[in-house]
């Protein structure tokens, strides 16, 4: 979503910016590779060993603090305004987040609540498999149990259903966030899921892509006996929405606006089809 204001435009890639980010993003990824070297594979695989529950708190103080680095990339060194409306959000919750997803870095915008909320280290995605073979960053997503999926139901819900079990301990922090469109926003993509769901009789959407249901279904199965809450989050971006590189470089955006609505696991149905019909209401 583009939010609409009559403030400064996109700011120009100058020299400065791009050395700037280029030079940010080395130190991103050398101290990821640091992390994952000294610190990864003790607190993944040994400490483990003896218990899953310190594993998954030792790894998230290590990874936590890395990951603090994106939004003080974004919020102190690129200037990028973070504005947040909508419920107040409880610390110390364990949530399903749904948002929509209008570009390629959403989810790191994600990291500016949760770090807020003392849950940074803590925020799992359920993400596409591919980005799992990324070097540095695969591995980290691995190390912090993200959920890779190849978009195909047959293929995914037995792999996903099973990682989705080692996350019920209530004692263990969880903010699990899937976007349920299943891809970023473009027109051309609307165009098509719209003609989807003229074909079969669905919402007609304009805003976001037809949601995928059946993950979020299984999520919300899977988990209900150990969440206290989902949090639906709309995220706009001022003037145009920024890729990664825009991001990177502080070019874009100036402004994000995140908007957040809690919603009790208990007011959402436990029926997959009713859960199917209350996503497709609750999309904006």
């Amino acid at each position: 979503m583009e939010v609409n204001s009559n403030g400064p435009e996109t700011r120009v890639l100058t020299p400065l910016r791009l050395l700037r980010g280029v030079c940010c993003l080395l130190v991103l990824l050398s101290t990821a590779f640091v992390i994952l070297v000294y610190f990864g594979f003790f607190t993944a695989v040994i400490v483990r060993l003896f218990s899953i529950h310190y594993s998954r708190k030792s790894t998230a103080f290590f990874f936590g603090s890395w990951l603090a680095l994106w939004p003080f990339l974004f919020e102190k060194i690129n200037k990028t305004k973070v504005v947040f409306s909508g419920d107040s959000v409880p610390a110390n919750e364990r949530v399903l987040i749904i948002a929509n997803h209008r570009t390629e870095v959403d989810w790191m915008y994600l990291w500016d609540l949760a770090l807020r909320k003392g849950r940074l280290g803590y925020i799992k995605y359920v993400l596409k498999k591919s980005l799992m073979k990324l070097p540095v960053f695969g591995w980290a997503f691995q190390i912090l149990e993200f959920i890779s999926v190849e978009r195909k139901w047959e293929v995914d819900e037995s792999s996903m259903r099973q990682m989705l079990s080692t996350f019920k301990n209530y004692e263990d922090p969880l903010w699990l966030a899937v976007f349920p469109e299943g891809t970023d926003f473009t027109e051309q993509k609307c165009i098509r899921s719209q003609k989807f769901a003229s074909e079969k009789g669905l919402p007609i959407l304009h805003n976001v892509l037809l949601p995928k249901t059946k993950g979020f279904a299984a999520c919300l199965e899977e988990l209900r006996g150990s969440l206290d809450a989902v949090y639906d989050i709309t995220i706009g971006y001022k003037n145009r929405c920024p890729t990664f590189f825009d991001n990177a470089c502080g070019v874009a955006p100036s402004e994000v606006h995140i908007h957040v609505r809690r919603i009790i696991v208990n007011d959402i149905p436990t029926s997959e089809e009713m859960v199917g019909s209350w996503l497709m209401e609750h999309s904006p």
